[in-house]
């Protein structure tokens, strides 16, 4: 603590803007998005003071216009992931002394950099990078950045305000201190406030903190560094690395000062390093924190009883915003028969009226293209079996071109196998699968959506009746970290829905919340004794 106990401003949630026809938001946004659209940018290494050029790059190109470059970044070697590490615990010293309030300071000029002169760059960098429409970019890389930022600092202020029972003649103290090392954090293409916020929150509880982003989200990544570096943060708290990801994870690991991982990505991966650093427990100066966020195959249930056209709109946001690439994404649903074709006929009424996939620079676009061509492959192949098979149909969408750009038409295929592999499969795309049960079975659908997936992150029921919205909640308990009711299974907001899930969808360490800061300190007990005991003998002694 400084010199007083201070209370920071009360956070918010950054009010989204609409970019509608004639908005300034919506012109300043198309002209940064020219502009980075003609340019050129260049990403180097972020290491201490050092922005580092080591001429081994990679070049960026959008999503939708793929054999468009929009710059490159650059690689690292083993010898600039060991200088990262260097830096950061050189680093660490000073930051993690700092008093809180003053890292508090950081992060909030941060978000205020985002929702001002930063909002236009990060959105049309993420609209580039991402091939995010501007409502998509909105609400994940403004706004709920800045969420995260300002949440992050009031609950930091109130878990430092969490302190113990005193007793006559001692005083308890608590002191929550950055873990001992320096935290790795992963984070994914799909968001850029995930990407922002994984470093950031480790950094802020006083951690110094190795990044790397994904591949596909450098463009946006270089933004959240620049604002970063103008809100102040010290050279070395943060380094973002970019290469090879087996060779900067091992030498990450190797590290006896490695002392956390903050991921969010893919559910192999996480469990392949934490595979990785059981097996260098040995060697390390501490038992590291390990927090991840992963995949899932979440779901939509509709009771007999659920109006139609709220089914319907569940759906087709919750499974083809953002082309299904989001954690939280609707990928398998289950329709109760008596309302089944009139919840079918909306979907494929709302898929037909969308354009067919393009630029997110076309504002009339409601789906622009999936990020790269693995995932594009990945996804023909499963909407090319479905075809094949006959226990599925198509019944909208199923066409793709990669030609010019990335581009999956959004596709519904019906199946008449509950265990078909798209409803147990995750695909990241904007392709859903729709099971149809018999009314009287909404018992035993309860039991079969609950064992289908290995995941349990996101998951919707939507009734009008409140005993099978009960009975839901009751049996689904485990299966949805996030569970919504009447709702779609996507769009946690940060302060009201933190958000996460287990079994193989992460550690359930829900970021925007106080629960994930809590794993980024070490907290220590001071009890301090005013009057010392200067003879062992208790009164029981006689």
């Amino acid at each position: 603590m400084g010199k007083g106990f201070f209370q920071v401003p009360t956070a918010y949630n950054e009010p989204i803007k609409s970019y509608a026809p004639g908005t300034p938001e919506r012109e300043e946004v198309l002209q940064q998005y020219d502009a980075y659209y003609n340019g050129k940018v260049e990403v180097p290494l972020y290491v201490g003071a050092e922005e580092i050029k080591t001429g081994n790059t990679q070049t960026m190109s959008p999503p939708h216009q793929h054999a468009h470059v929009v710059g490159s970044y650059h690689l690292a070697e083993k010898k600039h992931v060991e200088k990262a590490i260097a830096n950061g615990l050189e680093a660490r010293g000073k930051w993690a002394n700092l008093t809180w309030e003053q890292r508090a300071a950081i992060f909030l000029k941060a978000a205020d950099l985002v929702a001002g002169p930063y909002r236009a760059k990060i959105n049309a960098a993420t609209m580039i990078a991402q091939s995010k429409t501007i409502h998509q970019a909105e609400i994940d890389a403004a706004c709920e950045f800045i969420d995260f930022l300002r949440f992050n600092v009031e609950y930091m202020s109130q878990i430092y305000s969490e302190q113990p029972e005193s007793a006559d003649g001692i005083w308890n103290r608590v002191e929550y201190r950055p873990l001992e090392g320096f935290v790795y954090a992963i984070t994914p293409f799909n968001f850029t406030a995930i990407a922002g916020n994984l470093p950031a929150s480790a950094a802020m509880m006083g951690n110094v903190v190795i990044w790397k982003p994904s591949d596909s989200q450098v463009f946006s990544a270089k933004v959240i560094m620049d604002v970063f570096k103008e809100a102040g943060l010290p050279d070395g708290v943060i380094n973002m690395v970019m290469g090879d990801p087996i060779m900067v994870t091992e030498t990450v690991l190797a590290h006896p000062d490695f002392s956390g991982l903050h991921f969010t990505g893919s559910t192999f991966v996480f469990k392949e390093l934490w595979k990785q650093i059981g097996n260098n427990i040995h060697s390390y100066k501490t038992y590291p924190r390990i927090v991840g966020e992963t995949g899932g195959k979440d779901f939509i249930l509709a009771h007999p009883s659920a109006k139609p056209a709220q089914v319907a709109t569940a759906i087709v946001r919750g499974a083809f915003e953002f082309q299904g690439q989001k954690c939280s994404a609707a990928s398998r649903v289950y329709l109760p028969k008596s309302t089944a074709d009139e919840i079918l006929g909306l979907v494929k009424a709302d898929v037909d009226s969308f354009n067919k996939p393009g630029s997110p620079a076309d504002m009339s676009n409601f789906i622009t293209a999936v990020i790269h061509e693995g995932s594009f492959d990945k996804l023909a192949k499963y909407i090319d079996q479905a075809k094949a098979d006959d226990n599925a149909e198509i019944i909208a969408g199923g066409g793709y071109d990669k030609s010019k750009g990335y581009f999956i038409e959004p596709t519904v295929i019906l199946t008449q196998d509950p265990k078909y592999t798209t409803m147990c499969t995750e695909l990241f795309g904007p392709v859903v699968t729709v099971y149809v049960y018999e009314d009287a079975d909404w018992g035993k659908t309860l039991e079969l959506v609950d064992g289908t997936s290995e995941y349990a992150l996101t998951g919707a029921v939507l009734s009008t009746d409140r005993y099978a919205i009960d009975e839901a909640t009751k049996a689904l308990q485990n299966c949805a970290g996030n569970f919504y009711i009447n709702d779609k299974p996507t769009g946690a907001v940060v302060g009201q829905q933190p958000f996460g899930g287990a079994r193989a969808s992460g550690t359930n360490d829900k970021a925007g919340s106080a629960q994930n800061l809590l794993r980024w300190v070490s907290p220590r007990l001071i009890k301090e004794t005013f009057v010392t005991p200067e003879d062992y003998r208790y009164p029981f002694l006689g």
